[in-house]
């Protein structure tokens, strides 16, 4: 039968007893990890989220009652123990923080017991993210787990003091706004008041915090909450949170002077990780051209070469089709790995085509038994050609070089992918390594074969560079934005941009996405409108709170840093959620459902 406290209160947490308390009278309270009957002893492990310690129940010492009680205990039951700090002498456990001391039991109370678990509570678990989810108030209890959410919060406690420190005020903004397009689909909240009218909720703060700005509170931060309705992966959930802030008076280096102190301080604070400042930058237009990615995993070398110039006369028929499609041909040299075993080589063709190229040229430099060179092309070519390809490539003997020849698009992303598989399968990338890098200078529009016009590649709020503007009209993908990315290890963390402060660029900038001044008007009426009384200039940018974390933990994926992460189809396991309502509910909204039909 559970008991009640009594007015018994907690001495300290289990792990935080030292042999500073040997001799001191304590009560400890947490879940039973494990317990052992050795006859005449009972050893129980103890454990809260500090940690564990050892407790001995000694039937001549803590009596008959006390004993028996102790010998009906299991996992997970959650109990207060009272007893005396003592030295475990030559039988300390170096592996935990209190191995040196345990509690000798005088008494023992069961505040609560426990069913049969569905799985086992320990650090190191086999069983399927399903079920851990479903009961996820149990997976929480796994020290890993509580580790990562305690490095979540010395996280956040430090984003905010520094924030506090440079000037920010920290500032709510609501999750009930409009739905807006150009992004991600909103998830919609119904009106009972409005009926069949909606709110949405926000997948970033980006209006409410510019029209901060013009409020004149010219320094804005928040832990925001955003919502998203898109497809799931390792580092994306439907709900999440922002460390989002907004500057006046602000340009690209302001900010990334702001942020780069953050970073330097959040990284030394949670992780005692001293962050080398200035942190390099590079434009988008490079980090494309040489790593095939606008998020370059730099723990790593292994850049790109475009040799289409010194293949532009070659007849070898992939080169020189590429080429009259006004295509690329570029190149990875991969040194030392001439020896590569075929398989190997197939396995990475196999990657290229996984995303979207059609395969990949080899050369092996000088592998042959006979000293020449091992090639899947070099036959179509004459000799000279080749050596000018080694050449270009700054290859040397026992090289292994790779090609893909195709749109500029695909060939970058494809290189960039084999680059990424060859970091991994060949161990090249540096576990320990934090390569933090500033990516600058993107593009401010991209096309959308889909809806055949061009989209944002940020936001329809992104400032484009002032000698670039002249193009909006003529060439609008020559134009390039004042925007910026932090990356790190080869994951964007963080996105931000200056913004638009003038009402005659923002309704151009409108204009060129495909809106009619009607259509802009019924949008971002509220932001035209307040465009109109002063607008200061501004610029912002967002992290993801929970990819910083994941990252600071050492996680595989953001759900082992949110405490209630949803499954890979945004359900809640725990809750049961999305799940139908009550008829009546949907009355009051005036709302129907219509099932779709297959």
């Amino acid at each position: 039968m559970a008991e009640s406290m009594q007015g018994l209160k907690r001495t300290a947490r289990c792990a935080e007893f030292t042999i500073e308390d040997i001799g001191k009278t304590v009560t400890a309270m947490g879940w039973v990890q494990k317990t052992r009957n050795k006859g005449g002893l009972i050893f129980t492990d103890v454990r809260d989220r500090s940690g564990i310690i050892q407790v001995i129940f000694e039937e001549d010492i803590c009596g008959s009652e006390v004993f028996a009680k102790a010998a009906g205990l299991h996992n997970e039951y959650c109990i207060a123990v009272t007893g005396n700090i003592r030295s475990r002498g030559k039988d300390a456990n170096k592996d935990i923080k209190t191995g040196a001391i345990e509690i000798e039991a005088t008494d023992l109370r069961i505040l609560s017991e426990a069913a049969t678990l569905p799985f086992q509570i320990e650090d190191e678990t086999n069983t399927r993210e399903e079920l851990r989810l479903k009961y996820r108030y149990l997976d929480l209890r796994r020290a890993p787990l509580q580790r990562n959410i305690a490095l979540r919060s010395r996280l956040a406690i430090s984003v905010r003091n520094y924030m506090a420190e440079q000037g920010f005020l920290e500032i709510e903004t609501p999750t009930f706004i409009k739905s807006t397009p150009e992004g991600a689909r909103d998830y919609l909240v119904p009106s009972r008041v409005h009926q069949g009218e909606f709110y949405a909720l926000p997948q970033s703060p980006q209006l409410l915090k510019q029209l901060l700005m013009v409020s004149g509170f010219d320094r804005y931060f928040q832990l925001a909450r955003c919502y998203r309705d898109e497809d799931l992966r390792a580092d994306r959930q439907p709900e999440f949170t922002q460390i989002d802030m907004e500057l006046s008076f602000a340009d690209v280096d302001t900010v990334i002077g702001v942020n780069e102190g953050l970073l330097k301080r959040i990284f030394k604070e949670v992780l005692d990780v001293d962050v080398e400042l200035p942190i390099r930058r590079m434009t988008w237009q490079t980090a494309m051209d040489v790593y095939g990615s606008d998020k370059p995993d730099l723990r790593f070398d292994l850049p790109i070469v475009d040799i289409s110039d010194v293949v532009k006369d070659s007849e070898f028929a992939v080169f020189k089709s590429a080429l009259e499609a006004k295509g690329a041909v570029r190149g990875i040299r991969v040194p030392g790995q001439g020896h590569m075993p075929r398989k190997k080589i197939d396995a990475l063709t196999d990657v290229a085509k996984y995303y979207g190229g059609k395969g990949l040229a080899y050369l092996c430099v000088n592998c042959a038994d006979d000293g020449g060179h091992k090639s899947s092309f070099a036959k179509f070519m004459k000799p000279e050609e080749i050596d000018a390809i080694i050449k270009a490539m700054g290859a040397e003997k026992g090289d292994l070089l790779v090609f893909a020849a195709d749109k500029l698009d695909t060939v970058r992303n494809v290189l960039g992918n084999v680059r990424l598989e060859l970091g991994r399968t060949l161990d090249l990338i540096d576990k320990n390594a934090w390569k933090f890098l500033w990516v600058t200078e993107f593009p401010l529009l991209e096309w959308s074969e889909e809806e055949q016009r061009y989209t944002a590649m940020h936001h329809p709020f992104t400032a484009p560079m002032d000698e670039d503007w002249q193009y909006i009209d003529s060439d609008p993908g020559r134009v390039r934005a004042k925007a910026y990315d932090i990356v790190l290890n080869g994951t964007e963390i963080g996105g931000g941009s200056v913004r638009i402060h003038q009402a005659d660029v923002q309704e151009k900038m409108l204009e060129v996405l495909g809106f009619t001044p009607e259509k802009a008007n019924e949008q971002f009426g509220f932001l035209l409108e307040a465009f109109k009384y002063g607008v200061p200039p501004h610029a912002g940018l967002a992290y993801g709170l929970d990819r910083v974390a994941m990252w600071m933990a050492g996680a595989e994926s953001i759900r082992d840093v949110m405490a209630f992460p949803k499954l890979k189809d945004a359900s809640d396991a725990m809750m049961g959620a999305p799940a139908p309502v009550d008829p009546k509910q949907l009355d009051d909204l005036g709302i129907g459902i219509v099932k779709k039909e297959d």
